[in-house]
């Protein structure tokens, strides 16, 4: 329409990559904004129009997806008011759930928050039945403490481990999203640098092998027998993984005060000594009773 094609024209002069929607046609509709349109093949072309329309979810949601903008501006509407009266089931449809369709295309497939470090003002977004839980957890906490007046807080814990970590869980690991405390290190670790100083914690280097970097066909061996001792299993993949999570502990560290007292390396080496340890006990249990 008229305030689309004049938007174009201003976020263009801003410098701005523009994205519309157009409703298919038998023909091409796009008389307003021709001395915009340029063939989206050549370079530096800053205008693309999609196919659309406010009353299909699913193409709002695939382009929404696809593009992952900045910004959106809805001027879609039937706007005619005489012709309101006369379609109003229609005008319904396309004014009114039709905005209410393209809220949650950007809400369940626009752009994620990706602040790194998090902090206690970083939006939630859990991505498991679980983190959405401990989400519901999390408000009613706040809830009773505004509503009654109750000493109740909530304690942010980002990925955390100890030689009592449950043997299920990869490096015995666990993610708990934000609560009204970050308690986080604002280090960054991933499975593969544990699994490097554990092994060397032992005297066993681990060489990485079979694969790109990352890969699951990547698998780690020890020794000069190459004896695979690491593998990635897909069936431990989860549907849904979390962003980069760095936790931002300054507000912990200024009023509680709270500091982290060991190290990555530490920890890592604390964990294996307590399962060697394990190990050595259950072995000798087994030599007694035989």
């Amino acid at each position: 329409g008229q305030d689309g094609s004049y938007l174009s024209e201003l976020l263009l002069s801003k410098g701005y990559i523009v994205h519309g929607i157009i409703r298919r046609s038998s023909s091409f509709n796009t008389g307003r904004i021709n001395h915009l349109y340029k063939d989206p093949h050549l370079n530096g072309v800053r205008l693309f129009l999609h196919y659309g329309d406010l009353s299909d979810s699913s193409n709002l949601c695939s382009i929404v997806s696809t593009v992952q903008p900045h910004e959106v501006y809805n001027l879609g509407a039937m706007s005619h008011v005489k012709v309101s009266f006369e379609m109003p089931e229609y005008t319904a449809d396309i004014d009114g759930l039709g905005t209410l369709r393209l809220l949650n295309a950007i809400r369940t497939c626009g752009r994620p928050d990706t602040s790194v470090p998090q902090n206690e003002d970083t939006p939630f977004h859990p991505r498991s039945p679980y983190g959405v839980a401990k989400q519901y957890a999390f408000w009613t906490v706040v809830n009773y403490r505004e509503a009654y007046g109750m000493y109740c807080v909530n304690g942010i814990l980002f990925n955390h481990e100890s030689p009592r970590r449950g043997p299920t869980f990869v490096t015995r690991k666990v993610f708990v999203p934000s609560f009204d405390f970050v308690l986080a290190t604002g280090e960054c670790h991933s499975v593969r640098e544990f699994i490097e100083v554990a092994f060397a914690a032992v005297g066993l280097p681990v060489r990485w092998e079979g694969g790109p970097m990352g890969s699951v066909d990547e698998v780690g061996v020890v020794g000069n027998d190459q004896r695979v001792v690491i593998r990635v299993d897909p069936k431990y993949f989860r549907p849904a993984e979390v962003d980069l999570l760095l936790g931002d502990a300054s507000k912990a560290k200024r009023v509680l005060p709270w500091e982290p007292s060991t190290t990555f390396e530490a920890l890592v080496a604390e964990m294996i000594q307590s399962d060697m340890h394990d190990i050595a006990q259950r072995s000798n249990h087994v030599a007694t009773t035989q």
